[in-house]
């Protein structure tokens, strides 16, 4: 779920801020001195290791989360024609893979507490779809999907499972991480995600033998050199990226603590302002805050705007739903998912990043708390429905 840096304004507190230090920089260098660049040691360990931290069998480092999610498509067998039911509230790269892979698309709404796919309301869906072969469930903003709920349903009706983890590294359900659930699961190591590997992503499974297609797949369809299996890409990591994994990776627990901590602290501060609503949180689930994402019911761009004002950054992920966008609604026609839309124009992110100092998280709560107590918040919010 990538982010274009081009054009974006310098804020006094950004929206996000890459936790990058010494050892990165370190291990870096260790590997331009070692002269090996691409795919080698580096690579090798950094699999073993996110393996071994997700509690799974196998993990294949790939270029990006949408390769990984593009291949571990192709793997599974996705071809011309075959229904793939996904989120329409997510980043474009959820839907576009399946695409890519020659899928369909087929959305089902999500749930407003929550953000991601409403297992509610799956069933009727995979009832009127006898062509789905499989599922993308997004694990939105870091907060994991009623996994239990959509495995009975996959078994019920045979379909697979792949667990779009790009924003939820670490994150837990009733003790057991994400990506682990399903059939696969696929990271992205993006510069703004919870790890990085600068750019860079993961599949991990259970599964050997859908393992060993996925490294095919990612080596020009080769296990062995000059000789091609099949017909590949060259989707692979490379020893750089894969160093600066490797000491992300070993500090993730602390960063995701701290991204715990500045939620816990706005949610504490922010409950109790009647046009917000705070990130909902199951007692099963351990949220890991990739996003912390308000729901703004009234004056949410007019909001958006006062902090850029005040020198901080914001975000809304995601302004236009996905089966809004043009080339989805090309191949799909006009279609209405009434949630997701209206948490496109409720939803807006607040920098959470683990380098936030406490002055920071009070400055951000402090302005926040300023705006709704300004006499002209209902007038803001009848002039930006106007706008719309």
């Amino acid at each position: 779920m990538a982010y274009n840096f081009r054009g974006r304004e310098k804020m006094k507190i950004p929206i996000c801020r890459p936790f990058i230090g010494k050892e990165e920089k370190e291990a870096v260098l260790a590997v331009l001195d070692s002269g090996q660049l691409a795919q080698g040691k580096e690579v090798a360990q950094l699999e073993e290791n996110f393996a071994r931290f997700l509690g799974i069998r196998e993990a294949v480092a790939t270029s990006s989360g949408t390769t990984a999610l593009f291949t571990v498509l192709q793997a599974l067998g996705v071809k011309t024609g075959d229904r793939v039911v996904t989120t329409p509230f997510t980043f474009v790269a959820s839907a576009s893979s399946i695409v890519q892979a020659g899928g369909i698309p087929v959305f089902c709404e999500v749930d407003e507490k929550t953000f991601n796919l409403d297992a509610n309301r799956l069933e009727e869906i995979l009832k009127a779809n006898p062509r789905i072969k499989g599922m993308v469930v997004v694990h939105l903003y870091g907060l994991p999907c009623s996994m239990e709920d959509i495995l009975y349903l996959a078994k019920r009706y045979q379909i697979f499972v792949v667990e779009d983890c790009a924003q939820a590294h670490g994150a837990e359900l009733q003790g057991k991480k994400v990506g682990t659930f399903g059939d696969a699961g696929v990271f992205s190591f993006y510069p703004t995600k919870n790890m990085t590997t600068g750019e860079g992503g993961m599949i991990v499974t259970s599964c050997p033998q859908l393992a060993d297609k996925c490294r095919m797949l990612i080596n020009h369809g080769s296990h062995e050199k000059y000789l091609h299996q099949i017909l590949g890409y060259n989707f692979r990591m490379n020893n750089l990226g894969a160093a600066i994994g490797l000491v992300q990776l070993r500090r993730l627990n602390q960063t995701n603590q701290k991204r715990r901590k500045n939620a816990a602290f706005y949610t504490n501060q922010l409950s109790g302002i009647p046009w917000i609503v705070t990130p909902f949180e199951p007692a099963s689930a351990t949220h890991v805050y990739h996003q912390y994402t308000l729901r703004v019911l009234q004056g949410r761009d007019s909001l958006r705007a006062y902090l850029k004002d005040k020198g901080i950054g914001t975000e809304v992920y995601y302004p236009l739903p996905l089966h809004q966008q043009p080339f989805l609604k090309s191949i799909l026609g006009e279609q209405s998912f009434p949630v997701s839309e209206n948490l496109s124009r409720e939803v807006l992110s607040l920098p959470v990043y683990p380098l936030l100092q406490q002055e920071e998280l009070e400055e951000i709560v402090f302005h926040i708390k300023q705006f709704f107590n300004l006499p002209s918040i209902q007038l803001l919010a009848k002039e930006e429905a106007t706008w719309e």
